[in-house]
């Protein structure tokens, strides 16, 4: 027999089996209502759980159901046996205490069908996912699933697998204890900070079809908030697990060396929930053969020492694929990003596959599915495929001033020379900004730790500085210390052209065909380093900005490149091109700083007998040509460098005398030696009594260097991240520098002001308290602040370009800023999806812009109730002349309640109601209103539900009354 729920809500009617094996459900009032073919199935043995009717607020699948009954809930006969077709149900047999099934209280049937529409018919109902559960009823369900917190149950590793991961250990520990120029990890590393980075997805009136995802380039206090540390790489703060994990960086911030210090924490213990840790160095890897499998990858490819017994450890891995870390160091050395995730492996075990096919693979989970990557990678131009996927991408910050003391005082272990070291770093402003780069704070310790006794100060050029510890490096290589003038010197100019080699190919590669001395002596110096894996050896630069200096005097020097070469290949260019990266940065630099280098000292690896003036006269036309107000933010902070790496007055004053007024470098990241360039370069303008606005919004500029460029006398404004500027006041106001606060809050300017991003809008609230009561956040009355803040005073334009993701959320923050933007003249909401709600909010505050001139809110989704209250509040503005309420969802009564206000907005010259809903109605009801304006000049109203009739007749009453 089949028995029903004790409690079910068939209101008296019983559900019976009929005979021949259909299950019906009867009543007095209505017979055969439903009926589901029934075939009787076997039922359980004693103490098995019965059959039960599971009541259901929406309609079920048509294979489960045949005929719904539109007014009645639906009932289901549940088996506890396996139910198909589809995908399995748990549990099968609903019992107290369990949960319903979301297949059997979500509707899935088609949109429009005549269940669906039944189902929208009925009240909608609150319904509890639990089953009630009576107290003290000690019945558990059996077939529920695992609790998704209890850990799976791993096989226990063989001894073979036990033997190989403390041999890895070992091995790593012996490898990763020590840094470049022999420094020990433990005593000489300096932990900096990791920086949780977002993703920006664009939307607004102005994004592609395709939404475009990009990094959000964070203020110096979201910096400061996204700070991480070591020990949190791989944690995450929601319940989704962090398998793929991006680490970002400039080269020379210390990706290398940040991996070798994770390796030696987990050969110490410190990463625990990692069983193995495979390296992986794309520079030495071969992209293009198709014969590796997964194993070999592991194996044969990464840093780890040869495995006796592969098969059983690999075996080992398969079975618990989340106890493993893969890290690809080196990322952006694959040349070929297209197609990057396309083809990706699908077999762990014996298929041949290329390296790019095994990454997808693993990226994508097709093999070794719940695996951890790590990916380091430098941030221009190399994540464009992959981007979207990953779990979490941090960057790796560089050394603050802090840092660059603490290295410092471990690098020079005598303290007497400790102290010498420091003072001559700090001496140098542009030394010491460049010092905030690991690797070029490394590079000025070991030129002050070798200079000559005499004590020559440190240079004021990154080409003057690599130079000069280059060329100390080939030096020290040489048997007995000896000049480089001497006989005994390697090939340089060799050198030279394979680093030159290397940059055209987009490589670190040394050409093996060299000669094996100047090979020993490239590794011997240190500017050579080795990589080893069990297939082959391969010997690389060791570093971007020694390759590039190498390949830049290659270019100066060689007779076989021209002037034209030298021009074409490596200074900023006034056309767009396909950049190329940071490397390219550098050998722009380093070619410009070359040509025009001082006569060299004795042991330079620069030849001073080499003829070089037409190319230096090739290079001093080119920078004489350039027009810096036709180049993008990033080229123009480039040509600043190349113009400071001259080291002549002539150039600076030329590049002064050429750029525009409104400075922007917006969107280009600023460290400390490009902050340090910028000023340095500027405070030359003052004497050519020139004055410069400058947008240094999305451009991270820490409030240091925020606080230097502000203070020159030829910036007469400055617009940057609100929160960072609000920042800057603190700090001068903590500082008792009431003149420089004051200069501060009277350059700082938001006009025009352009609201795309999130944290555009967040900190204006802010700002918006410190005007109304005059003070700073943690202070008191502020005197430099008694007349309020002038940037929202002044501020004439404003666009929120949120669009319909963020606009309708953020659109309240903007409403509460409003009121105080008592010189706004242009106000653009297009597209936002604000709404009735929204509209109605901005009724309240239009009373307030009494000089508003502009609005548009078109494309806003408001109709009747939304312009019913804008009507009356649009009245009350004496200085409107166009308003946009474009691609709304206005029918006749909106349009007759602008109609009736339209007299009164004497100014009003250009009204914009196009492709809205309104018929024949509204649209008589605006042109009889127009008649009584005189001042108007244009009236768009066509939409498709005005007939063609009727709106010709209407234009030709009026002429101002237009269509599209």
């Amino acid at each position: 027999t089949a028995t029903a729920c004790s409690e079910s809500p068939s209101r008296g009617k019983t559900p019976t089996i009929t005979s021949q094996g259909s299950f019906q459900l009867s009543s007095n009032t209505f017979q055969n209502i439903l009926r589901i073919p029934f075939r009787p199935l076997p039922l359980p043995s004693s103490g098995g759980s019965t059959l039960q009717f599971i009541q259901n607020i929406c309609p079920l699948t048509p294979p489960l159901i045949g005929t719904v009954v539109p007014t009645w809930p639906t009932y289901v006969l549940v088996s506890p046996q396996h139910v198909s077709p589809g995908t399995q149900i748990l549990p099968l047999s609903p019992a107290d205490g369990t949960v319903a099934p979301p297949e059997l209280t979500v509707s899935v049937l088609p949109v429009g069908s005549s269940s669906d529409r039944a189902c929208k018919s009925l009240p909608s109902v609150s319904v509890d996912t639990l089953s009630p559960i009576k107290e003290g009823n000690p019945q558990k369900n059996t077939d529920s699933p695992p609790s998704k917190t209890e850990r799976k149950i791993r096989p226990e590793a063989p001894e073979c697998v036990k033997d190989y991961i403390l041999h890895v250990k070992s091995c790593v520990r012996d490898v990763c204890c020590t840094m470049r120029g022999g420094m020990g990890m433990e005593s000489h590393y300096v932990d900096v900070h990791l920086i949780q980075r977002k993703l920006l997805i664009k939307s607004g009136k102005n994004a592609n079809k395709c939404l475009e995802k990009e990094l959000v380039i964070l203020s110096d206090s979201e910096r400061k908030k996204a700070k991480l540390d070591r020990s949190q790489l791989f944690h995450s703060s929601d319940s989704r697990p962090k398998q793929s994990v991006a680490l970002l960086g400039k080269a020379g911030v210390g990706k290398t060396t940040f991996i070798q210090r994770l390796c030696l924490d987990w050969a110490s213990g410190s990463l625990p929930q990692f069983q193995f840790v495979f390296l992986l160095n794309f520079k030495i890897l071969d992209l293009t053969q198709s014969n590796y499998s997964l194993k070999a990858l592991l194996f044969d490819l990464s840093t780890s020492p040869r495995c006796e017994d592969s098969d059983s450890v690999f075996k080992h891995i398969l079975s618990c694929p989340d106890e493993v870390l893969i890290i690809f160091d080196s990322f952006d050395h694959i040349k070929d990003f297209e197609g990057l995730l396309q083809s990706p492996a699908k077999s762990p075990t014996d298929t041949k596959y290329t390296i790019k096919q095994l990454f997808s693979g693993l990226f994508q989970k097709e093999i070794l599915s719940g695996c951890t990557i790590l990916i380091s990678t430098r941030p221009k131009d190399v994540l464009n495929q992959v981007l979207r996927k990953i779990d979490s991408l941090l960057e790796l910050g560089g050394f603050s001033p802090e840092d660059i003391e603490l290295y410092t005082s471990k690098y020079f272990e005598d303290s007497s020379l400790q102290g010498s070291a420091l003072k001559k770093i700090k001496s140098q402003s542009y030394i010491f900004s460049l010092c905030s780069n690991p690797l070029l704070c490394w590079t000025t310790c070991f030129l002050l730790e070798h200079q000559d006794s005499r004590g020559d100060g440190l240079p004021s050029t990154l080409t003057d500085l690599y130079l000069r510890v280059t060329s100390k490096h080939l030096q020290l290589a040489i048997p007995g210390n000896g000049s480089l003038s001497k006989k005994k010197q390697p090939d340089i100019p060799q050198l030279c052209k394979m680093a030159w080699e290397g940059f055209k190919n987009h490589n670190t590669h040394a050409n093996p065909g060299s000669s094996t001395e100047l090979l020993g002596c490239g590794l011997k110096s240190g500017i050579l380093v080795s990589y080893e894996t069990s297939e082959r050896q391969e010997n690389h630069f060791a570093d971007l900005f020694t390759q590039n200096l190498l390949g830049a005097l290659h270019l100066v020097q060689s007779k076989q490149m021209n002037e034209k070469m030298v021009v074409a290949n490596c200074i900023v260019q006034q056309k767009k091109r396909k950049v190329q990266g940071e490397s390219q940065d550098v050998v722009q630099r380093f070619v410009t700083g070359l040509v025009f280098q001082k006569a060299p000292d004795e042991g330079s690896i620069l030849d001073s007998s080499i003829n070089i003036k037409a190319k230096r006269k090739a290079v001093e036309a080119h920078l004489e040509r350039m027009k810096p107000k036709d180049l993008v933010p990033a080229r123009l902070l480039e040509l600043f460098h190349c113009v400071y790496e001259t080291n002549r007055a002539k150039f600076a004053k030329l590049l002064l005398k050429n750029l525009p007024g409104n400075l922007s470098f917006c969107g280009a990241q600023l460290c400390p030696s490009d902050v340090y360039v910028i000023c340095h370069l500027l405070r030359q303008a003052s004497a050519m009594k020139r004055t410069f606005s400058i947008n240094l919004q999305d451009t991270c500029i820490p409030i240091s260097g925020l606080k230097e460029l502000v203070g020159l006398k030829c910036i007469k404004s400055f617009w940057a991240h609100t929160a960072d500027t609000i920042g800057l006041w603190e700090v001068l106001h903590q500082s008792n520098d009431e003149l420089n606060l004051k200069k501060a809050i009277e350059k700082f300017t938001l006009n025009p002001f352009k609201a795309t991003q999130v944290y555009h809008i967040e900190s204006l609230p802010g700002l918006v308290r410190i005007h109304r009561e005059k003070k700073l956040p943690m202070s008191e009355f502020v005197s430099a602040l008694d007349e309020g803040v002038p940037a929202l005073q002044h501020l004439q334009r404003l666009e929120f370009e949120l669009g319909v993701q963020n606009g309708p959320e953020l659109f309240p923050k903007l409403i509460e800023v409003l009121p105080s933007l008592e010189s706004l003249q242009h106000l653009d909401l297009e597209k936002n999806q604000i709404g009735d709600s929204g509209a109605e909010k901005l009724s309240g505050v239009l009373q307030f812009l009494a000089c508003l001139k502009l609005l548009n809110l078109s494309q806003n989704f408001i109709g009747d109730a939304g312009v019913e209250k804008l009507a009356k509040a649009l009245a009350s503005i004496p200085s409107l002349q166009s308003l946009s309420l474009y691609g709304n969802v206005i029918a006749d009564s909106g349009a007759e309640h602008l109609a009736l206000v339209l007299p009164d907005m004497k100014f009003l010259q250009d009204l914009d109601v196009k492709f809205n809903k309104f018929t024949d109605i509204g649209a008589t009801k605006l042109s009889a209103a127009l008649k009584n304006c005189n001042g108007m000049k244009s009236l768009e109203l066509w939409n498709d539900c005005i007939p063609y009739g009727v709106f010709e007749h209407l234009r030709l009453q009026d002429p101002r009354i237009r269509s599209l």
